[in-house]
């Protein structure tokens, strides 16, 4: 069975960094565009960051420049979100998804598995 799982998540306080790991099963994705979208409560989902398959590129969204930094480790089929200087508006649902290319996408459709999502809540 092919699946991503993510884990690492949890309740910090603000300020506080936070690192997601995505481990991906069943199949190798070196050669997969890795993304990580989150969605907060009462909100769509939305696109975070995301990196190309051989870790050459990322892309981030305005809002976590800086502060969230994207990786991967190929020979372990893992996709990793470093969350540093956390703020409350970063509390959201987060989720690891692998795209059908070698780049990456910032759109929902341009991925075509994700993983069942993780909460990370930033107390203020």
């Amino acid at each position: 069975q092919v699946r991503l799982v993510e884990s690492g998540g949890g309740l910090v306080q603000t300020g506080a960094s936070l690192k997601l790991s995505c481990v991906a099963s069943g199949r190798t994705f070196s050669r997969n565009a890795m993304g990580w979208f989150r969605q907060a409560p009462g909100k769509e989902r939305e696109f975070v960051i995301a990196v190309s398959y051989s870790g050459a590129s990322t892309y981030a969204i305005d809002s976590v420049l800086g502060r969230f930094f994207i990786s991967r480790d190929n020979a372990e089929n893992a996709v990793y979100l470093q969350m540093n200087s956390l703020k409350p508006e970063d509390t959201a649902v987060y989720y690891c998804a692998s795209a059908p290319t070698e780049g990456w996408g910032i759109e929902e459709d341009d991925y075509d598995l994700w993983g069942q999502g993780i909460q990370v809540t930033v107390s203020s």
